[in-house]
């Protein structure tokens, strides 16, 4: 195997045809990786991916070639993959109001060119999904929000067409079958690629505590900040240090890695159904 790439999150290896793609336990936010590790994140996201990839299959296809056949050393949080030629965009789909939407919104009345109604606060909800994609920043530099005219003019009207309708798809789908187990997804980020074939195909993570928003259903309020399953938590936490969001990030205390670790394991076991171990 060949070390392709080492992300913020993955590392992403050569293997023949195939890519191995491995999910560490490191956390990043604000597009910088933390130096504290989440314990279990990695396999923890790995298996919240494949259970979505799976509910989802009949919606779009995804780059999965098996969850097993992996190195030993990277087994439970790894997945044998196809090699895609990668879409040039974050595709993001909202149905909640909250995070950089809702400051792109407060300054602009939009949110990535798409004009909203009036009076809307922290967490409502909005009329429908919207897709607000961004910019893929390299590593160290932080996504930006562009509009679809931008998504337009960089892989052309139909292609851009077509990812604003896999990603709210997905996220209607989504956040139909989390409903019904007691979660909000406020919102999510896709990554899409296209195949050999030319198909687009899901990739990377999907509906993970890592790529979207998750708040619990029973106590969801409009107007305020929302308890979450997800690394909002750190972000919180990080937000309340004083931490200038640039590099080197500081260090998370035991107590936030440990109410993190709790929240993911949480939810995995809300949406899927099964005992985390």
């Amino acid at each position: 195997m060949e070390l392709l790439h080492s992300g913020k999150v993955r590392d992403v290896y050569a293997d023949g045809d195939d890519l191995i793609l491995v999910a560490s336990d490191r956390i990043s936010i604000y597009d910088v990786a933390l130096p504290t590790p989440i314990p279990d994140k990695g396999r923890l996201l790995t298996a919240l991916s494949l259970w979505w990839f799976e509910q989802l299959a009949d919606l779009v296809p995804n780059h999965v070639i098996s969850a097993t056949d992996v190195p030993a050393e990277f087994a439970g949080r790894a997945i044998r993959c196809q090699r895609l030629d990668m879409v040039p965009v974050e595709c993001v789909a909202r149905g909640y109001l909250t995070g950089g939407g809702l400051r792109e919104y407060e300054r602009t009345g939009a949110v990535s060119g798409v004009p909203l109604p009036r009076g809307l606060g922290e967490a409502s909800i909005l009329p429908e999904p919207i897709f607000t994609p961004s910019t893929k920043a390299p590593m160290g530099e932080h996504d930006e929000p562009i509009t679809f005219d931008d998504v337009v003019d960089k892989v052309g009207q139909a292609t851009a067409e077509r990812l604003r309708q896999i990603t709210i798809d997905v996220y209607r789908r989504g956040a139909e079958l989390a409903a019904d187990r007691g979660i909000l997804i406020a919102d999510t980020k896709i990554e899409l690629g296209w195949a050999p074939d030319g198909t687009l195909v899901l990739a990377d993570e999907l509906l993970t505590s890592d790529s979207s928003r998750f708040w619990p259903a029973e106590s969801y309020q409009p107007g305020r900040v929302q308890f979450s399953y997800d690394k909002q938590y750190v972000r919180d936490w990080a937000t309340g240090s004083g931490w200038d969001k640039q590099e080197p990030a500081p260090d998370v205390p035991v107590e936030v890695v440990e109410a993190t670790r709790a929240r993911y394991v949480e939810v995995y076991e809300k949406l899927t159904g099964n005992r985390w171990s």
